[in-house]
């Protein structure tokens, strides 16, 4: 990540952070044969239990959804020692996520494509290379997410598109303006952006200036999952009007936070408590967001 390397003094300061990390990026595993999806097990005991949860809930939720990694973030984090090029590898993803796809969709949720390879990409393994070649990675690695969803209606689908879930600069992050364009081919029915933290905050004039596919809704980050300040419901209100102003209709913004707690595996975390007063901040700026835009 060319945002944390740039710094010494930042590695220094979160020296014991890295060290305790759960999961090594350097030494992930990497394809030397064919892609195939062997086993449907554990996404099967992940709906049940999930299922089970909501179901001991004392209120029904409007609607629930299961995340997933997109073909682009297997690909960008899984190196390819096996298909002659990177176009075949990703698609060959594709093929084999389908499998995961379809089953979370057949169980009643809204599949959240989790997509840091269309925005995080930028900033390492392209961070020396031309915007253009990142450009038709992304192009790349959205016709393979449409490649996996062929066979499930987009309103069942959101993409979740990040530019890392860590706490660090992000100084070197892709403008939303450059990408933007690229993520509308996308056979989904909602974009989930993180429009909370300091560094994409204003990106909500993008939005504007390049208005959403007609039957898009946004799911606006209004809460920053790598901090521990707790945000004010007036704050978290103040950023769901401006989503809403932005897309132009109220009736297609959704209040969300900016990415998962934790799921950066120990590059930075909010104590769990404090994840419960996070929601809670949302949910009351919600309601003041609602009283106001209906």
């Amino acid at each position: 990540m060319r945002d944390i390397v740039e710094f010494a003094s930042f590695l220094t300061l979160r020296r014991e952070l890295f060290a305790r990390s759960m999961v090594s990026l350097m030494n992930a595993p990497k394809v030397i044969g064919e892609v195939r999806y062997l086993d449907r097990s554990a996404v099967e005991q992940e709906c049940a239990d999930y299922r089970r949860i909501l179901a001991a809930q004392s209120g029904a939720f409007v609607e629930s959804f299961m995340s997933a990694a997109s073909p682009g973030i297997v690909a960008a984090a899984m190196l390819n020692e096996h298909y002659p090029s990177y176009d075949e590898y990703v698609f060959a993803l594709a093929d084999a996520l389908r499998v995961e796809y379809e089953y979370i969709v057949s169980q009643g949720f809204v599949l959240q494509l989790d997509c840091p390879d269309l925005a995080m990409e930028r900033h390492t393994s392209f961070a020396e290379r031309p915007l253009v070649d990142f450009l038709r990675f992304i192009d790349t690695n959205v016709a393979a997410i449409n490649r996996a969803l062929a066979g499930i209606s987009p309103d069942r689908v959101r993409l979740h598109v990040c530019w890392g879930n860590y706490e660090a600069p992000h100084h070197h992050d892709v403008p939303l303006d450059d990408i933007l364009a690229h993520l509308y081919p996308a056979r989904v029915g909602a974009l989930v952006l993180s429009m909370a933290n300091p560094r994409h905050a204003h990106e909500h004039r993008c939005v504007a200036r390049l208005p959403l596919p007609k039957d898009w809704v946004l799911v606006v980050g209004a809460i920053d999952t790598t901090t521990n300040y707790v945000e004010h419901p007036e704050v978290v209100a103040d950023r769901i009007e401006l989503a809403a102003r932005a897309v132009g209709d109220p009736h297609r913004v959704l209040a969300g936070t900016d990415c998962g707690f934790d799921t950066a595996a120990g590059l930075g975390e909010v104590a769990e408590e404090v994840v419960w007063e996070k929601l809670r901040a949302l949910r009351a700026g919600a309601d003041l967001a609602t009283q106001r835009l209906f």
